[in-house]
């Protein structure tokens, strides 16, 4: 199992945001392409802190990668077992993967980290390598521009089918100008490097299993090559 712990930032100054974040984050992990991978959704555990029990690391990478962008949040998560039966609250669960995300929430708060985010593992060895390619890809998708989001969001968020031609008719500009912008936020290697995140947070967790490490269905979507 996955746990991932998220601590707000700086609450004395901007006011407490777990409403707000469970608010934003309930419809996004109820999409039944994501439903199946959640085992404990985000609840408030104690302050302004939130955590959540997943079985899905394509999801978690996912949804790491979504809370960074929001912003304001240190990302803790811990790979490991957790004690069954496992409690209706998150915040009431115990076992190697809670007190691996609590380690790794501490060292995401860090301030030499430029991307807040840690990985602790059953495996301290591959759950580094974990780390390190969610920065990476945290770290690429912080540089992206408002254009670039955009066409990114108008892709993800429509039919599976959607063509860069149809996101250049909604967006109003030419489909190169769509091409242009996803190779500017490196979207494709984006997408062709969650996978190895996935299968590394699967062996942090001290299990191979294919069915952790397949992208969620619908979720992303490889952008056409022109």
């Amino acid at each position: 199992m996955w746990v991932m712990t998220v601590d707000q930032q700086g609450s004395q100054v901007v006011g407490d945001r777990v409403d707000a974040f469970l608010t934003e984050i309930a419809p996004y992990i109820a999409s039944p392409e994501r439903r199946a991978g959640v085992v404990r959704p985000f609840e408030r555990t104690v302050g302004d802190e939130v955590q959540a029990v997943f079985a899905d690391t394509a999801l978690v990478v996912e949804l790491t990668l979504h809370v960074l962008r929001l912003g304001g949040w240190s990302v803790g998560i811990g790979g490991g077992e957790v004690d069954e039966p496992l409690p209706e609250s998150a915040r009431a669960g115990s076992g190697s993967a809670f007190v691996l995300a609590r380690a790794a929430v501490e060292a995401a708060k860090s301030r030499m980290r430029v991307v807040p985010l840690a990985v602790r593992g059953t495996d301290p060895d591959a759950a580094a390598e974990a780390e390190g390619v969610l920065m990476l890809l945290g770290a690429s998708a912080a540089r992206r521009t408002a254009a670039g989001w955009a066409v990114i969001d108008a892709l993800t968020a429509g039919d599976p089918g959607l063509r860069q031609e149809d996101v250049a008719a909604r967006l109003g500009i030419t489909q190169q100008a769509v091409s242009q912008r996803l190779r500017t936020a490196l979207w494709s290697e984006e997408l062709a490097a969650r996978p190895a995140a996935a299968r590394l947070l699967s062996l942090a967790a001290g299990t191979g299993e294919d069915r952790d490490v397949r992208a969620t269905p619908g979720a992303v979507r490889t952008p056409e090559r022109s």
